[in-house]
């Protein structure tokens, strides 16, 4: 479904038994809210759930610009207001996790909980020249050159060369991002740098990591989990970037255990 939002064509969905408590899920970069489809059904029995396309993503607009993490996290709020929920728990996964921190100190009412999942609070300044040369990958030769790095960074080694069905989709994802939009969402990510704010978080925070996870790694997680205070910490074993579907029943069970006790 299409609706208008901070200016911008959002694609979303909304499922789940009507009245019942919402979940909202963002999804990483360079994919889109297909990526969710292995937690759908158990969220959907229980929860009323949102999955959007984040600018610059599948269904939604991709307008030629730099991003940056607040307005991303504007856009959620949009779509929020726009929808009139008043409430979520808020489930993100890479960049998904760094608009939901974002979000979670501009706006911390709109937080029924927070899951932070594969993703980090700061980007350091040694890793910039890394974003910006996928920048340039990308302005230059679209997405194809991107493909078969990023896949490699996102699945563990066994996990990739069994290919499959999930391997397959992901590959379609990555290859479909529009160019423009993953260049202005790069530029966002790339300047991430929360790690001395979100100690301010007060609402009830999951984090999940899968162990083998390259770009944000177990310590990046460990450092989330030092900053909010109580939030828990699931590292997931076998798992890389995309951990829910890599290790879809351990994430959906560590997912849907903490959701239950919070809500």
């Amino acid at each position: 479904m299409k609706i208008t939002a901070n200016g911008i064509s959002m694609n979303y969905t909304l499922d789940g038994p009507t009245g019942a408590p919402v979940v909202t899920l963002s999804h990483s970069l360079a994919t889109t809210l297909a990526m969710w489809e292995p937690q759908v059904k158990a969220l959907t029995a229980r929860w009323r759930v949102l999955s959007y396309d984040t600018r610059g993503h599948g269904g939604t607009d991709a307008p030629k610009s730099a991003y940056s993490l607040d307005q991303l996290a504007d856009d959620a709020q949009a779509l929020l207001r726009t929808l009139g929920i008043q409430r979520t728990h808020w489930v993100g996964l890479s960049m998904g996790g760094m608009i939901g921190q974002t979000l979670a100190l501009k706006a911390p009412e709109l937080f029924a909980s927070l899951v932070l999942c594969d993703t980090s609070s700061r980007v350091p300044p040694e890793a910039k020249p890394l974003w910006d040369e996928r920048v340039h990958t990308a302005e230059a030769k679209g997405m194809e050159p991107l493909v078969e790095g990023t896949l490699g960074r996102w699945f563990t080694a066994p996990f990739k060369d069994r290919g499959g069905s999930v391997v397959e989709s992901v590959r379609a994802m990555i290859r479909s991002t529009n160019p423009a939009g993953y260049i202005g969402c790069c530029q966002a990510i790339s300047s991430l740098n929360l790690t001395d704010r979100i100690g301010a978080i007060k609402i009830p925070t999951l984090i999940i990591v899968g162990e083998d996870d390259q770009g944000t790694p177990v310590a990046a997680s460990k450092v989330m989990n030092e900053q909010i205070k109580g939030s828990q910490l699931v590292v997931l074993k076998s798992a890389a970037h995309l951990s829910n579907m890599e290790q879809p029943e351990a994430f959906t069970q560590a997912l849907t255990g903490f959701l239950s006790k919070v809500g």
